[in-house]
């Protein structure tokens, strides 16, 4: 809490009496002097060396100042014409100090993890200076810096205070301020008072002097840094009402390099605009075509070079499908060079038979029956894109109704008016030229690349007549005689001469093929060549400086030159023959704008024209001449009609001209330079093409112009799709990022980064928003409502790699090319960082849409990293790893290494992830537990980097080269497959579109394809239970006749058509149908005896099972649920028989909600999915483990807390355990019973009654509520009803009611009776409520809080009903909070609630009002607790603070007269994580917190302090140690601590900790090594390195990187004096801790993960070997090597090697097990082993027999063992949740349960006493009891399993 005399404000200089020097120092060249502009006293500080001339406070750097203000307010003005310094060193709240400098000598933004560097850049007047040095006319600044914001956006840290400021060379500073308030300088307080102004002022002292009737900014500037819009504007600094003077150039910049131009969404048919221009027009762009101003004609001698338009995209060379058509008869198949349209085809191929990569390049395929029907399964129903090659290229129908137009490799046949699509398919690379016959039947295509390809075609059939390879290189322009029976061609041979060619066409029609006439070469330049329309012997070329006549005589083609005279120079760009009445005329168009008429006879030019832009409206009007200067238009297309000439030029304009050019008649702007224009056949309509991929037409009569398509103009790198809109989305290599309108494939939205490629894209499932990634490493989110500036987020390196949204909407991810994973909420509007982690994928990956996949129930997220050869599942909330595979060993039989490319799941039943691999594979994995379900061999001839499943498992897309394959996925074996080809570039994307019914490709255009198979029938369990299908509902006929609103709003289809009841009432929000496995509420005991149904109410035993809230047809009001503040009045009764609703519960889940954005909702950790149903417990007699302390506390909970201190009664939760714990001896009771992850607990007002609440799982249906009986510890009651989760539990003041209140999920409020434990009555709450509370003193009310509102019930119990009145009122708007979060009761009527945007309001519940607010805190109020006078709030800004709110009663007499000024914050205190639970004392001076982090608190607000109870680690826990003294133990987890604990106390004593890393192995220094007091630890981390502590010191002594990789086992040697190591990639390294040298390494074990390294002493020469250490090190690939060595001497020597081939994969379903290897502590001989044969066993190995000489067999795979010192006792962990202990002696084994999660740990201390066994965080530490026991003794109990193996 900040301290109070530093508010308001602190005169910095003042307070530490800067003029004295006691407590600040000067060095150089610093006085004081009096400045005329500000008329006071300032300080000069010059110098030609700032780190010689500087005023630093405080006067020493170990002082500190002490400054916690947000805001530091500098008054200085810059010296010319020298550079200034400012250097701020600021403290975090975890005391790490960071240096933020300001200064103009710097050139660029720096950041380190100590150190900001901003540079500042000073402007005077209209020009800016860049150079950094201040102008002569430097003004007074006032340098507002927010120090919260600075270190929170740049570094993600947290402002604590100020320690100091150097001010250094060259400036004048007035003075320092602090505060935390936001001043405006520019207003004083006179002036703000006067004219009412919201701002905060500038105090007087801090005010500038300005003169009378000026402004402020007349003479200063203001300078607020960051900017209030830096994280949306692309402003590096903010200036207050005045033109910019000074900036910084900072990170700001870095967060916004280059902003991106966002374009609203416009009508394809109004933009480009045709304008007509007049004399008087304006030249604002309008809708309505207006007349031009003439242009003056002149006749220009000089040359104007220009550029082509669009660039030659050269593609690399492949080898392409050739065009084929099939006939298959029996078991023969034909193939033949014709085709009938058939490419795109399905080139299926036949289960079993493998084909070629040569055959599939080359095209020349053998196909076989299709595998699946029907065949094909796609049809291209759309493409999206323009061009390829070139974009000059279009040509109109006979009729003018359609446009024939290429698209890379696709012909497309548009017409104009229906915009229908058809196509011409066979190219397999871009098409380079187009020519269509004057009768509009015969089409000719050209196709680029090394082999150009000529095709003939059927117009009206689409059908392919004639292919032949081209005599040219590349055909680059083809035109046909008017008949078509003449067709000619210009192109390049290899050597880049120019050829033209000519074919006759006339027995293409009739079965022939075109018949090669003539072929001549020229050296002259060609850029176009027609066949005059009058003769189809003669034609015509242009080039640079000549035109051509040419003619077709005896086989030869001839030509001849025209004059050009003076215009030889131009540079031609097309031509165009003059129509029937001008047929003499050949009209040619230059790049300099001069347009020739040449008279092709006479082989002379007629006319030489000039054309100009137009001029200016008003001025006069251009008149014709002969001659002139001045730059003309550069003329690029040229089309003639009988009286009009088109032309398309480089500024970007379609120009209509008569055939005089005396003056423009039409004109229409483009967005790019126009490529192509072409006149239709009756002269009404003008196509044009620009060089940016767009093609549309001037309505030459309606003077409009229509666009017909937009395209991207480079490669589409990826796309997403929005759902509800169906709209798609893609980024491009052209630096655009559009949005596209499925149903009409038109462009919405046009996003432009001129200096960054956008790489990813992704949608928001449920808001209009777009998220998109740069190259640049910036991640941007674009809002599709409005025209706003971007959201920018700057937390990767390197490039964006991948996106994903999770489909609930609640997180994003992004990823980058150096391996950082970002986590974002983006639930709200304004998207937020959570998380950010290093080297957690794979680095180096190219950006694609598989980088980042989410599954479908959006708990999972999947990846390829760390490494290329792993795919990672992580928890989507707490980006927890979940799973680890490594793919490489999954291809067993492929010669090289298999790394992973994409990633792709499935639907969530069966729950796949889909892997395809470098070997040309796809692995279909299980995604809970990385078992192999299927694998697909031979995908694709090279690695697939997209695929896609269907949300019914139907079909499986792939993608690879240029190619998209649909497999039959739902056949299990040998599943069939259809190959499409039609891109002429590699496909980078594929997916289903979200209707399932068509299927997207991006490559070089976006291709649309119809999905033909009719749907079907979705097996049980998988497709209609998929996320996104929509769940059935059966109803019986009677409850078909209710309408439940709620089933209506799902748009679910009624059964059949309701009848209309007598008396029918209006059903709202109603717990729906029956649960799954029972009738509704079901209550068990788990006392001895049968378990005893509870008994339900008359009603309860229908078929719908619940009771259900009935509106009344009498009562107050008939508002419906949500309106605002209408009272209802509601029975809350069973249901009547014979009714029921009409939305089954598992119809409710199969679509799951989306998380509120509110952390006060639990969420399940993702565990295990595997429970032993018939786990034993042993009885209290004869167990040999009792569990005796739990070590941690389950931070993930919500209000699992529960503490009485008049009785000392303290319980917790653990995992699935309730531990009650004496907070003076520590010692422990622990409840077991919970299947799954307790979520909740509730303490009755007298302490009798605990009642605890778990988790839906696979183990239970439903939740589990358990009553648990405190003094004797039994549980009383089972009782169940929610399906996913119990958000909160309270019992009324009476104790008499217990209301549950269901998660997100659920939305259900449960009331109990707890005489009889029956369910009285339950509601469905329309929208998640997030707390419920009894007032403590009426019994019947009782509220809870949600989005929006706050809802309070009144109850009136009944006999068997419970009839309430129930009132919703909502959220004032001026508080503007989104959601209740938190609510709790103060002194009648007052009712506190807290909200997700930290304020806590205070309502009236006489008056059902909100009369007083006041902001709490800066993050989601969790924790509300009230007492008295007193308020306790907690927060997910880890912020736990007490208010005195003794004036809350007397301000709600002032109605809305009230302030919150009136209520203060006593105390404040900052625990170690956000506040989940909180219990106080009724005095509130003492209660207990409980954190996220895993910790429990005591807090004395008397005494300001907290002190830790409980502590526990965060992650998974990946080691157990112990020391050799017993006295201690310590663990590692994957938070990346080292912690050290008391054995005797449980406590824990010393934590090491590492950021940013996970701690995954961890050993503790034999006592050989040192002296007992000089104990050390050492641990591996997930970056390769190795650690060794000092316990004694407490302190790291060394530091090592042996490893590249992260290490997974750690062992010292017998002798202490040397550390063995190994890593994931299988090497083990052999260190010296002293000398911190890596003088070994072993690489037997390398492409597999070491699991296990252990040593011990053996005697010199036991066993046949040298030496006295004898280890081991295990492999996950079933490989354990056993070592003899004497490092002394360099001697190491392989003394045995098992392997063993692996389990079944069908096995385990849920874990595969690990390898796992230890010596026998009884025998230092046998070596144990599990996990190396291919049944669940543990072997024992004789290292001196070689042979294994005893078996126990497992019910399951284990996943952890240990051994016992003392005794012949073996405990093995499964992931079944289970703890077995062996008795090796006689084979006797005991279970035992507990476990939230496989245990994936169990250690025996050093003394034997205990056993420490770990599930994920959660340490049970067991007592062994006795070490012999007899089998009789040990088979006795009634709960006791005993069996010899």
């Amino acid at each position: 809490m900040a301290k109070v005399w530093q508010q308001p404000l602190l005169n910095v200089f003042r307070h530490f009496k800067v003029g004295e020097w006691k407590r600040s120092t000067k060095e150089g060249d610093v006085a004081p002097v009096t400045d005329k502009t500000l008329q006071c006293t300032v300080y000069r500080i010059q110098g030609s060396v700032s780190a010689s001339n500087y005023l630093q406070l405080p006067k020493t750097s170990t002082q500190s100042l002490g400054l916690t203000g947000r805001y530091l307010y500098v008054l200085f003005r810059p010296l010319p014409p020298k550079h200034f310094v400012i250097h701020l060193d600021v403290a975090t709240e975890d005391s790490r100090v960071i240096r933020v400098s300001f200064s103009s000598l710097f050139k660029e933004f720096k950041s380190t993890a100590t150190w900001l560097q901003f540079p500042f850049i000073c402007e005077a007047g209209p020009r800016k200076d860049l150079a950094g040095v201040a102008p002569s006319g430097a003004r007074w600044t006032c340098l507002q810096l927010d120090l919260r914001d600075t270190l929170l956006v740049y570094l993600n840290r947290r402002y604590g205070h100020l320690k100091s400021v150097r001010l250094c060379a060259s400036l004048l500073v007035k003075n320092l301020y602090t505060s935390d308030l936001c001043f405006d300088p520019a207003v004083t307080t006179v002036e703000a008072q006067r004219a009412k102004l919201s701002v905060t002022p500038v105090p007087r002292e801090m005010a500038f002097p300005v003169p009378k009737g000026e402004s402020w900014h007349e003479h200063y500037v203001h300078i607020r840094f960051p900017s209030v819009s830096s994280r949306a504007s692309s402003e590096p600094a903010q200036k207050s009402r005045s033109p910019p003077e000074s900036v910084f150039r900072g990170h700001v910049l870095e967060l916004l390099p280059h902003p991106v131009a966002f374009s609203n969404p416009f009508p394809d048919s109004v933009s480009p605009v045709a304008r007509m221009f007049g004399p008087t027009a304006s030249r604002q762009a309008s809708s309505v075509p207006r007349p031009l101003p003439e242009v003056r004609l002149f006749r220009e001698h000089s040359e104007v070079c220009g550029e082509n338009g669009p660039g030659d995209h050269s593609q690399e060379p492949s080898a392409r499908a050739q065009v084929t058509n099939k006939h298959a008869a029996g078991n023969s198949t034909h193939t033949s060079s014709l085709e009938l349209a058939t490419v795109p085809v399905a080139l299926s191929k036949r289960p079993g038979r493998k084909q070629s990569s040569r055959d599939t390049a080359s095209g020349d395929t053998v196909f076989q029956r299709r595998s699946f029907l029907p065949d094909p399964i796609l049809r291209l129903k759309g493409v999206i894109g323009f061009g390829g090659h070139s974009t000059k290229w279009a040509v109109w129908t006979k009729d003018g109704a359609a446009v024939v137009y290429p698209c890379h490799a696709v012909i497309v046949v548009l017409c104009v008016d229906t915009r229908e699509q058809r196509f011409f398919l066979g190219h397999t690379d871009k098409v380079s030229a187009l020519a269509l016959d004057g009768s509009s039947s015969l089409l000719a295509s050209a196709q680029a690349g090394p082999a150009s390809m000529l095709r003939l075609w059927d117009f009206q059939t689409r059908g392919c007549l004639s292919l032949s390879r081209s005599p040219v290189h590349t055909l680059c322009s083809l035109s046909f005689s008017s008949s078509g029976v003449l067709l000619c061609g210009v192109g390049k041979d290899p050597h880049g001469r120019t050829v033209v060619v000519a074919w006759g066409t006339e027995r293409v029609g009739r079965g022939g093929e075109a018949v090669l006439l003539a072929k001549t070469y020229t050296g002259v330049d060609v850029q176009a060549f027609k066949v005059a329309f009058f003769d189809e012997a003669r034609m015509a070329s242009c080039g640079q400086g000549s035109v051509r006549l040419w003619r077709l005589r005896g086989g030869e083609l001839r030509s001849c030159p025209v004059d050009l005279g003076a215009h030889r120079v131009l540079e031609l760009t097309d031509l165009a023959f003059g129509q029937a009445q001008d047929a003499r005329t050949l009209y040619v168009c230059s790049r300099s704008g001069h347009v020739l008429e040449i008279d092709h006879q006479r082989m002379t030019v007629r006319h030489a024209r000039l054309l100009l832009p137009a001029q200016a409206p008003g001025s006069p009007l251009s008149q014709k001449q002969t001659s002139g200067a001045g730059p003309g238009i550069s003329i690029s297309s040229l089309s003639v009609s009988q009286t009009t000439c088109a032309v398309g030029s480089d500024d970007g304009y379609l120009r209509l001209w008569p055939l005089d050019f005396s003056s423009v008649l039409l004109e229409a702007e483009h967005e790019g330079p126009v490529t192509l224009v072409c006149v239709s056949p009756d002269g009404l309509r003008v196509l044009s093409a620009t060089s940016s991929g767009h093609l549309g037409f001037l309505d030459v009569p309606s003077r409009e112009y229509n666009m017909l398509t937009r395209s991207h103009a480079a490669p589409v790198l990826g796309l997403a799709t929005e759902h509800s809109r169906g709209q798609l989305a893609t980024v491009s290599q052209d630096h655009t990022v559009r949005v596209w309108d499925l149903a009409t494939l038109q462009q919405l939205y046009d996003l432009r980064s001129p200096e960054e490629t956008p790489r990813t894209i992704a949608f928001h499932p449920t808001r209009p928003a777009l998220f998109c990634g740069f190259g640049s490493g910036a991640v941007r989110s674009f809002s599709l409502e409005a025209a706003q500036v971007p959201v920018q987020h700057r937390c990767h390196r390197g490039a964006v790699t991948g996106l994903a949204v999770s489909p609930d909407g609640s997180f994003l991810f992004s990823s980058c090319s150096w391996g950082t994973l970002a986590q974002y909420r983006c639930s709200a509007a304004q998207c937020r960082i959570l998380r950010v982690t290093d080297d957690m994928v794979c680095r180096d990956a190219h950006p694609t849409p598989n980088a980042l996949v989410v599954s479908g129930d959006s708990r999972l997220l999947a990846f390829v990293g760390p490494s290329k050869y792993v795919v990672t599942v992580v928890n989507t909330a707490s980006l927890e790893e979940l799973l680890r595979v490594d793919v490489s060993a999954l291809a067993l039989a492929s010669s090289r290494l298999a790394s992973a490319v994409a990633v792709c799941f499935g639907p969530v039943p069966p729950g796949h992830l889909l892997v395809s691999t470098s070997s040309n594979t796809v692995v279909v994995l299980d995604a809970a537990s990385g078992c192999l379900v299927r694998e697909l061999s031979g995908v694709h001839p090279v690695a697939c980097p997209s695929l896609a499943l269907s949300r019914d498992a139907r079909f499986l897309l792939t993608a690879a080269d240029r190619a998209i394959k649909v497999w039959d996925y739902a056949a299990k074996a040998s599943p069939g497959h259809q190959v499409y080809i039609g891109h002429s570039e590699p496909v980078r994307a594929v997916a289903f579109a979200p209707d399932q019914q068509q299927l997207l490709s991006v490559a070089d255009a976006i291709f649309v394809w119809d999905i033909l198979g009719a749907p079907e029938s979705s097996p049980p369990g998988s497709a209609r239970d998929s996320p996104g299908v929509p769940p059935t509902c059966e109803a019986s006929p009677g409850e078909r006749q209710l309408e439940d609103t709620e089933s209506g709003a799902s748009g679910l289809p009624r059964q059949q058509v309701p009848v209309p009841s007598q008396a029918a009432p209006l059903w709202l929000g109603l717990r729906a149908g029956p649960l799954e496995g029972g009738d509704g509420a079901f209550s068990t005991s788990d006392e001895e005896g049968p378990s005893e149904e509870s008994h339900i109410p008359e009603g309860l035993h229908q078929a719908s099972g619940l009771p259900m809230l009935v509106k009344e047809a009498s009562g107050a009001g008939d508002g419906a649920w949500g309106a605002p503040g209408g009272p209802w009045g509601f029975s809350m009764r069973p249901h009547p028989r014979g009714c029921a609703t009409a939305r089954s519960t598992s119809a409710a889940q199969a679509r799951p909600p989306a998380r509120p954005d509110c952390y006060r909702h639990f969420v399940a950790r993702y565990k295990s999915p595997l429970l032993v149903k018939s786990t034993s417990v042993p009885g209290a007699r004869t167990e040999r483990l009792l569990l005796k302390a739990v070590v941690g506390y389950n931070g993930n909970g919500r209000a699992n807390v529960a503490w009485k201190p008049d009785t000392g009664f303290f319980a917790y939760t653990c995992g699935c355990l309730v531990v009650v714990e004496d907070l003076h001896s520590g010692a422990q009771r622990h409840w077991l019973g919970h299947p799954e992850e307790v979520s909740t607990l509730a303490l009755s007002h007298d302490a009798q009654i605990l009642a605890s609440a778990s988790g839906c799982g696979n183990t239970a249906s439903r939740c589990q509520i358990r009553i648990w009986d405190v003094p004797g510890g039994s549980c009383r009651r089972l009782i169940s009803y929610h399906n996913t989760a119990v958000q909160a539990l309270a019992f009324s003041p009476d104790d008499a009611l217990l209301v549950t209140l269901g998660d997100y999920g659920d939305c259900t409020l449960a009331l109990w009776s707890m005489a009889t434990y029956e369910l009285l009555s339950s509601v469905r709450l329309p929208e998640p409520a997030h707390d419920v509370a009894f007032n403590p003193r009426e019994a019947g009310e009782l509220a809870c809080v949600g989005q929006g509102a706050i809802t309070s019930w009144l109850l009136q119990q009944r006999g068997a009903s419970v009839r309430s009145q129930a009132h919703r009122e909502p959220i004032p708007e001026e508080l503007g909070a989104g959601e209740l979060t938190s609510l709790c009761y103060g002194d009648a009527p007052l009712l506190y609630c807290g909200s997700n945007a930290g304020q806590v309001c205070v309502w009236d519940t006489c008056a059902s009002c909100c009369f007083l607010a006041w902001e709490a805190d800066d993050g989601e109020i969790g924790v509300l607790l009230c007492s008295g006078a007193w308020l306790v709030s907690g927060s997910n800004s880890r912020r736990l603070r007490l208010w005195a709110v003794g004036a809350v009663p007397e301000l709600r007499r002032k109605g809305a007269r009230a302030r919150s000024s009136s209520v203060f914050m006593e105390r404040e205190l900052t625990l170690d994580g956000a506040i989940v639970s909180a219990v106080f004392h009724d005095s509130m001076d003492m209660g207990v917190a409980g954190t996220t982090a895993g910790t429990l608190w005591y807090v004395s607000w008397a005494e300001g302090t907290s002190t830790r109870l409980i502590s526990g680690h965060r992650s998974k826990v990946n080691e157990v140690v112990f020391s050799p003294s017993a006295s201690h133990w310590a663990t590692c987890s994957d938070d990346g601590s080292v912690r050290v604990w008391s054995l005797a106390s449980m406590e824990l004593l010393v934590q090491f900790q590492v950021l940013n890393q996970s701690c995954l192995c961890l050993a503790w220094s034999p006592l050989s090594c040192r002296r007992p007091e000089e104990q050390q630890v050492v641990a591996g981390y997930s970056d390769g390195t190795l650690r060794v502590f000092s316990v004694s010191r407490i302190a790291m002594e060394l530091k090592m990187h042996p490893h590249r990789v992260a290490l997974t086992a750690i062992a010292f040697s017998a002798d202490g004096q040397t550390v063995l190591s190994g890593d994931k990639d299988g090497l083990v390294a052999v260190s010296r801790p002293r000398t911190g040298m890596t003088f070994h390494v072993l690489s037997d074990h390398q492409g597999a993960p070491i699991s296990t390294i252990q040593s011990t002493h053996k005697e010199y020469g036991d066993l046949g070997a040298e030496g006295a250490d004898l280890w081991l090190a295990a492999s996950s690939d079933q490989r354990v090597s056993i070592w003899v060595s004497d490092w002394s001497r360099g001697h190491c020597e392989l003394l045995d090697w098992l392997s063993s081939p692996s389990p079944a994969l069908t096995e385990f379903p849920s874990h595969p097990p690990p390898s796992l290897a230890a010596f026998c502590p009884w025998d230092a001989a046998l070596l144990v082993c599990a996990g190396l044969g291919v049944h669940p066993e543990v072997a024992f190995y004789s290292l001196r027999q070689k042979q294994v000489v005893e078996k126990i067999s497992l019910p399951f795979f284990a996943v952890s063992l240990s051994l016992s010192p003392g005794a012949h006792l073996m405990a093995i962990g499964f992931a079944e949740r289970m703890l077995r202990l062996v008795d090796c002696a006689s084979g006797a084994v005991q279970d035992f349960a507990g476990h939230d999660d496989l245990v994936q740990l169990c250690r025996f201390a050093s003394s034997a006493r205990l056993l420490f066994s770990v599930a994920h965080s959660e340490i049970l530490v067991w007592e062994v009891t006795g070490h012999r026991a007899t089998e009789e003794s040990l088979g006795s109990g009634p709960r006791l399993a005993w069996w010899r193996s």
